[in-house]
């Protein structure tokens, strides 16, 4: 006999009940479950993140890895002298957001971390310090205070400080999001660095760095052929478009909020293939919109302070300071002295989906 009892009655027989409770039982012996008791879970109205939002202080996180520095060698097995930052909403992980991993990295006085490759995407943002160069496929890149440098994956790469102070920065990959669909691979490279060069300048900048201008002679690869991003040159640009603001011309996502978006020189594309890398700049004086975006981000205070508000969480932030913004939650800028910020999102693996989706609204 079929049960033909709606779905939500309260009228039901007992021996509907009995008939029910056996069906369940069968469902869970087939390891099934059946739609109509997830859906609310499975498709609800917004998104609903299983991680929340949090704020890790730069205070915090540097006398920690100095004191890592202090314990823990670098080397074969630990590769390298990263410590992740652990969403409490995602337990058992060492997750930023159930997509991005961020930690920071801290490197010793002379110290080598060999090199390896991986699946996993890469980049390194720093908020403070030089003298560390990272070797990306054997082209030496020097790393230097505000500049992004990328570690795109299978790419074999090596950090090495040739000074004698210590150096830490932070890292982001797409570690949880490579997890989740089993397509991780990892290999260790040589023991011994590519090279000890130290140029000012990398052979993957001196080719690709030029603005609007692409080597008609190099191939174009899927990632992106250009590793380093420099501050001078982000800098300028934040500059320029804030400068326009003032003279009446657009730019600016809204007023005394400038933007820029790292991109791959030979596609025009995001730099990275799952995780997009912007750089924003707010006037001092600035409340910008509340912004709600499909798919989560990182933060980090490059300079200045202010007050982000995360959902309902309300934050004093300053420089290196790294806050994680959940899919959906809103967010909004409010600062006094003006700020910096870089941050990095999900956002090219949402879009590529046909997922992406961002609502802007004005605060009362």
């Amino acid at each position: 006999m079929t049960s033909t009892v709606p779905q939500g009655s309260t009228d039901i027989t007992p021996e509907e009940q009995r008939q029910l409770d056996e069906l369940y039982a069968a469902f869970s012996a087939a390891h099934m479950t059946p739609l109509w008791t997830q859906i609310g879970g499975l498709m609800p109205v917004t998104p609903k993140s299983d991680s929340v939002p949090m704020l890790w202080r730069w205070s915090t996180l540097l006398p920690l890895a100095e004191r890592a520095g202090e314990l823990v060698p670098v080397g074969r097995g630990g590769e390298r002298r990263a410590i992740a930052l652990a969403n409490p909403g995602l337990p058992g992980t060492a997750y930023a957001t159930p997509t991005l991993w961020a930690a920071i990295q801290y490197l010793g006085p002379r110290e080598e971390a060999p090199a390896h490759r991986h699946t996993q995407t890469a980049f390194r943002f720093v908020v403070d310090g030089e003298g560390v160069w990272t070797n990306v496929e054997g082209d030496p890149v020097a790393m230097r205070r505000g500049d992004l440098l990328l570690t795109p994956g299978m790419h074999f790469h090596e950090h090495h400080n040739t000074t004698d102070r210590p150096m830490a920065w932070i890292d982001g990959l797409d570690i949880p999001l490579v997890r989740t669909i089993d397509a991780g691979f990892f290999e260790f490279g040589p023991d011994e660095l590519a090279t000890r060069e130290t140029p000012a300048a990398s052979r993957n900048e001196r080719l690709w760095g030029h603005p609007g201008l692409a080597p008609v002679g190099a191939p174009a690869p899927k990632a992106s052929p250009l590793m380093a991003y420099r501050w001078e040159h982000t800098d300028a640009a934040l500059t320029a478009q804030l400068e326009l603001e003032t003279e009446g011309h657009p730019g600016v996502v809204s007023p005394g909020h400038a933007v820029v978006r790292f991109t791959n020189p030979a596609t025009a594309g995001d730099c990275l293939s799952t995780m997009r890398c912007e750089m924003h700049r707010l006037r001092p004086g600035t409340s910008t919109p509340l912004t709600r975006t499909a798919g989560s981000a990182v933060w980090q205070v490059f300079t200045g302070s202010g007050v982000v508000t995360v959902g309902d969480e309300r934050y004093e932030v300053g420089t290196g300071d790294l806050f994680c913004v959940p899919s959906w939650a809103g967010l909004a800028f409010d600062t006094d002295t003006g700020l910096d910020a870089f941050r990095f999102s999900d956002e090219p693996v949402l879009e590529a989906l046909g997922l992406g989706r961002t609502t802007r609204e004005d605060r009362a």
